[in-house]
C-alpha cells in the first residue's frame, strides 16, 4: 500500500525533472560543446534593423553556413517587430533563437530562450536585480527556457548604448583583474552564463589577454561580443577560451561575412 501510494509522487517528480530538462536543453548543449572544447557562432538580429527580406536573406546566409544560434534583441527595441521577427525565423529555419533583451519588455514566448542578464559590471539595482523583479511573472509565463547570464560590459572605446541607459561605467579595457574577479563572483552567484560585450560598434573589441584571463577562471560557458570585425579575431578569440563568439554590427553592414566567420569559429581545433 505504501508503494501504491507512493508512485504518483514519484511519477511527479519525475515529470517536473523532464519539464526542466527539456528547458534547459540550450544550455546543456552549451555546457557539453565547453567540455569538449566546441566553439559556437551566434548572429545579433536587432528587430530594428531588419525588414522581411533582410531576414530572409540572413537565415538563407545563416542556415548555409551553420550558425549554431541566432540571438534576437538589442540596448534598445522601439519597433513592435520583436513578436514578428522571432515567428519569421522559426518558420524558416531551425536555429534555436535565444533574446538578448535590453529591457524586460522585450520577451517573446515564440523564441526558444532567454538570456536572463544581470549587469554584474555595474552598479545600478535596477540592471542587478530591480527590472528582473517586474518581468519575472512575465518570464515565467513565457515557457522559454532562461539562463540567467552575468553581464558585463568592457570598454570598447566608444560610448554604448548599454554605458547610458544604464548609467554605470564600462570595466577598463586593460583591467583584465577586474574582468576576471567579476566573472568570478558572477559564476559563485549562479550566474549559467558570463556573457563580455564591448558594445555594439566599439571601436576596439575586447583582447585575448582579457578573455584568457577570465576563461581560465571560470568553468561555466563564456560569450564574447563587440567590435568583432574580422573572422581572424573571432578565431584568435575562441582560442584564448570565448564558447560562443556574437557577431551582429559587422554583419549589418556585409552579411556575407556570415560564413567567413563561421568558418573560422568552427576551424578552432578541439581540445583533447
Amino acid at each position: 500500500m505504501i508503494f501504491k501510494w507512493a508512485m504518483p509522487k514519484v511519477f511527479r517528480i519525475f515529470a517536473v525533472i523532464n519539464r526542466y530538462r527539456m528547458k534547459s536543453l540550450i544550455y546543456n548543449t552549451l555546457a557539453d560543446k565547453k567540455k569538449q572544447g566546441k566553439k559556437s557562432f551566434a548572429v545579433l538580429v536587432d528587430p530594428d534593423k531588419v525588414n522581411t527580406s533582410v531576414l530572409d536573406e540572413l537565415i538563407e546566409l545563416s542556415v548555409s553556413a551553420k550558425v549554431d544560434y541566432l540571438l534576437v534583441g538589442g540596448s534598445l527595441v522601439i519597433s513592435n517587430h520583436l513578436d514578428a521577427c522571432v515567428q519569421h525565423i522559426k518558420q524558416h529555419c531551425d536555429i534555436p533563437v535565444i533574446l538578448f533583451p535590453g529591457s524586460p519588455s522585450q520577451i517573446s514566448r515564440y523564441a526558444d530562450a532567454l538570456l536572463y542578464l544581470s549587469l554584474i559590471s555595474g552598479r545600478n539595482p535596477e540592471l542587478l536585480i530591480g527590472q528582473h523583479v517586474v518581468s519575472a511573472p512575465f518570464v515565467r509565463q513565457s515557457e522559454l527556457e532562461i539562463m540567467p547570464t552575468g553581464y558585463i560590459v568592457i570598454d570598447g572605446g566608444a560610448p554604448t548604448t548599454v554605458s547610458y541607459i544604464s548609467n554605470a561605467l564600462p570595466v577598463p579595457a586593460d583591467k583584465n583583474e577586474i574582468a576576471m574577479c567579476t566573472a568570478m563572483a558572477g559564476e559563485m552567484l549562479g550566474m549559467k552564463l558570463i556573457y563580455m560585450d564591448a558594445g555594439s560598434g566599439a571601436k576596439r573589441p575586447i583582447t585575448e589577454s582579457m578573455i584568457k584571463a577570465v576563461a581560465d577562471s571560470i568553468e561555466v560557458p563564456l560569450i564574447i561580443g563587440g567590435g568583432i570585425l574580422q573572422p581572424e579575431k573571432a578565431y584568435l578569440n575562441c582560442k584564448a577560451g570565448a564558447d560562443v563568439i556574437v557577431v551582429g554590427n559587422a554583419i549589418e553592414k556585409n552579411a556575407s561575412l556570415i560564413k567567413e566567420m563561421s568558418d573560422a569559429i568552427h576551424s578552432v581545433p578541439v581540445k583533447v
